[in-house]
């Protein structure tokens, strides 16, 4: 999706700030999830992790206080260099 239309629709489902809930899948690798975990360490952040049945995933679902769409984008774009990371 272009970052124009995320952008749009960002604008027009939500009033900033707000609660904004991100969802990965991310391969098992210890140093994937501590670098995926470290970008939602904060006060006003919630991460979720469950593993996959076979062990070879994990979902992380985090929830944040985000300022604007545009801090919403720069989160998708800083996991981007989490290696067979996923964002859904």
């Amino acid at each position: 999706m272009k970052k124009s239309n995320f952008k749009k629709l960002l604008d027009e489902n939500y009033n900033w700030p707000c609660l904004y809930m991100f969802k990965f899948i991310c391969p098992a690798k210890n140093e994937n999830i501590a670098h995926l975990e470290s970008l939602f360490n904060s006060d006003s952040s919630e991460v979720i992790l469950r593993q996959s049945t076979k062990g070879n995933f994990v979902s992380v679902t985090a929830k944040e206080i985000m300022l604007s769409p545009e801090k919403v984008m720069e989160r998708y774009k800083e996991v981007e260099e989490i290696p067979g990371l996923l964002s859904l």
